[in-house]
């Protein structure tokens, strides 16, 4: 086989592998509430395990997500990959034992994997595919917003049709095919360590670096009201009068509003010279929803489209920024691992603390308020992450220092 047929080769296998780590990374985690009733009967949950089964997920992605760069550095990034989808699938399969402890020890296990993954998705974007960030990182947003609705839809007709085991089992599938796909790179030569190798000084420098700072506070509060809206949207509409069932409807199309956008978004992102007006386009489609949702209850409808458009382009566009911001695939990772573990812990906050503000209060006007007056730093932290420039890299010599801004073909 000629070298450029091996190259065509080694990025379809490439391609192949960053389709299936994507759609690994969110059906583990929406697969389980629609089951959450039956679960609950099945393992005699209490209200405080019930709740720290919903709250596990978003805990572990914080927690986890900073093991992503030094396990990467150490052992490469394609065996840390096979690893983290290997957890997945090992989660998936201990949640189907009939036994309490199984089932937060798998749910544990499938979110540190997800962590890690989260945080190396842009660096197999950068490494295997500088030239099409918009379109490679649009295409993972998207896989990873219709696997995350997909396995929610799921979820009960297999529970009905085969019983709840099989409804959590059959996620185990992709994951496996995951890590048996990205196994092969994993091999000792290949990857990142031989050509990229580490050095002890990058680290520091990019928690030293406010474009960095900015990027992960930008990407917690993105999530935050993400989560909050996921955990709350539907008690917010039925108090706002919406029937039961028309709430969880309305609850499905916000989330199903993201999936285009997820495409759109990245690659918009990186065709522009600069990122703020998306930023404050988001920002605005959200406070006008949130503030809707207080203000005018008659058109609910109108306010979840909006909030599902803001939330939807939100979250793609943080992980965009990760990638633009980052000069190599070795600072995406660090970049990423930031990010990533200090903004999912700040968002694992928000739906605790909504929650806690609304039984004190006895209505949702001040959770609310809450979340709009958050638009306001979101807004500020994005414009300085979406700014033109680089975070701190590894020192090189002056000639090899790359341009502020990054050209990305898409």
């Amino acid at each position: 086989m000629s070298t450029s047929s091996k190259r065509h080769a080694a990025s379809a296998w490439a391609l192949g592998g960053l389709i299936l780590l994507t759609v690994n990374l969110r059906a583990a985690i929406t697969c389980i509430a629609p089951l959450l009733t039956h679960l609950q009967h099945t393992f005699h949950l209490t209200a405080f395990t019930t709740s720290v089964l919903t709250t596990l997920p978003v805990l572990c992605l914080g927690v986890f997500a900073a093991l992503a760069p030094p396990l990467a550095r150490r052992i490469g990034t394609e065996a840390t990959l096979t690893l983290a989808l290997a957890l997945i699938t090992g989660g998936i399969l201990l949640r189907t034992v009939t036994a309490t402890p199984a089932l937060l020890a798998g749910t544990t296990l499938a979110g540190a994997g997800i962590a890690i993954g989260n945080v190396l998705l842009p660096t197999v974007i950068k490494q295997h595919f500088a030239d099409r960030v918009g379109t490679l990182t649009g295409l993972a947003m998207t896989l990873m917003a219709a696997s995350g609705a997909l396995a929610a839809g799921l979820a009960v007709p297999l529970d009905r049709t085969a019983g709840w085991q099989t409804a959590l089992a059959i996620w185990a599938v992709p994951s496996a095919t995951g890590a048996l796909l990205w196994g092969p790179f994993a091999r000792p030569g290949n990857g990142n360590r031989r050509k990229n190798p580490p050095t002890r000084t990058a680290g520091p420098a990019l928690t030293r670096s406010p474009l960095a700072w900015a990027v992960a506070a930008f990407l917690g509060l993105v999530s935050l009201t993400f989560y909050v809206l996921v955990s709350w949207l539907p008690d917010i509409m039925k108090t706002n009068g919406v029937s039961p069932t028309q709430a969880g409807t309305m609850m499905s199309v916000m989330l199903l509003t993201g999936i285009p956008l997820g495409y759109l978004i990245p690659v918009i992102a990186t065709r522009l010279d600069s990122q703020k007006p998306l930023v404050i386009a988001v920002t605005a489609l959200k406070i006008t929803g949130l503030a809707g949702l207080l203000l005018a209850q008659h058109t609910p409808w109108l306010w979840v489209i909006l909030l599902g458009l803001g939330t939807g382009s939100a979250f793609p566009l943080a992980v965009t920024l990760l990638t633009l911001r980052s000069p190599d695939p070795q600072t995406a990772a660090r970049l990423s691992g930031m990010a990533q573990t200090s903004g999912y812990l700040l968002a694992g906050t928000g739906p605790f603390m909504i929650g806690l503000l609304h039984s004190a209060s006895g209505s949702w006007t001040l959770p609310l308020l809450v979340l709009i007056g958050a638009a306001v730093p979101e807004t500020a932290v994005g414009l300085k992450a979406a700014q033109n420039g680089f975070v701190a890299r590894t020192p090189q010599p002056r000639h090899e220092i790359p341009r502020r801004r990054e050209t990305v073909a898409s």
